[in-house]
């Protein structure tokens, strides 16, 4: 019989890994939203810099700031009773150095109440999560494919098909457990690379278009809800049609208020 948990902690998702249980992880950037998941048993919520796209329209994740994170952050936090929540480190705020990266944590975990941060890299960040851990802050890894780097990378195709990249991503996962993740998600890398990592860990391995050898599974909410149809990835399952159906309760408001149907005798004091 799976363990029933009224709070998912770092502790919960180890425990739910060690009894085969999967863990489910989606994001959200709003307290509306973020009202409605805490009304599941989703298990992490993460607020991602992916809200650089999704929120603001920005082409990429690189433009969002600290503190319009930590806005989003907040008013999910506002909305979550029962998840884990996780706050991804946006780009700038601590690849330069650890004290830098350290002062952001900091700033995520008091001003939005947040219960962990969320970094791109492996190897070469190795000071700034040894510095955000030492003061207590939990942290998850990213690899594979790291939307931070984009620009370096050139693409967001598949990552760690060639063996030397799929040799450094082990090197990476297993390092980033060594020095006191408590999880890490692999984005856009092959099933069975994806699968190794998670057998090789004892932390929670969670995948977005890793297939499903890993300990669990990430989509942005709004791409699953079916809110943007523009983006067509192969990893992405759409639960819902909300583009259409958002789009279509609009245009009939717009065509009550046209001919003076709304408000009608019952909607009016």
């Amino acid at each position: 019989m799976k363990k029933q948990y009224t709070r998912i902690t770092t502790n919960s998702l180890v425990e739910m890994k060690k009894g085969g249980e999967k863990i489910s992880m989606i994001t959200a950037y709003d307290y509306t939203l973020a009202r409605i998941i805490n009304q599941t048993n989703i298990d992490i919520v993460l607020v991602g810099d992916s809200a650089s796209n999704v929120m603001a329209g920005h082409e990429t994740t690189l433009p969002i700031t600290l503190d319009q994170m930590i806005y989003h952050a907040s008013a999910v936090v506002r909305a979550i009773k029962r998840s884990l929540i996780v706050v991804d480190l946006p780009f700038g705020t601590y690849q330069s150095n650890p004290e830098k990266a350290l002062e952001s944590a900091i700033r995520i975990m008091k001003e939005s109440g947040a219960h962990a941060v969320k970094l791109e890299g492996g190897e070469e960040i190795t000071k700034s999560i040894t510095k955000i851990i030492k003061a207590g802050i939990p942290v998850m890894g990213h690899l594979g494919l790291t939307p931070q780097s984009i620009y370096k990378f050139g693409t967001y195709s598949v990552r760690a098909k060639e063996k030397m990249e799929a040799d450094k991503l082990l090197e990476d996962a297993k390092l980033l457990e060594e020095l006191g993740c408590f999880g890490i998600v692999l984005e856009k890398i092959p099933t069975n690379l994806a699968g190794k990592v998670t057998q090789s860990l004892n932390i929670p391995v969670i995948g977005i278009g890793a297939g499903k050898k890993v300990d669990g599974q990430v989509l942005v909410l709004q791409d699953m809800l079916g809110m943007n149809k523009e983006f067509n990835p192969r990893f992405l399952r759409r639960y819902l049609d909300l583009e259409t159906t958002i789009s279509g309760a609009v245009e009939q408001y717009s065509k009550d208020v046209k001919n003076n149907d709304f408000p009608n005798e019952e909607e009016s004091y």
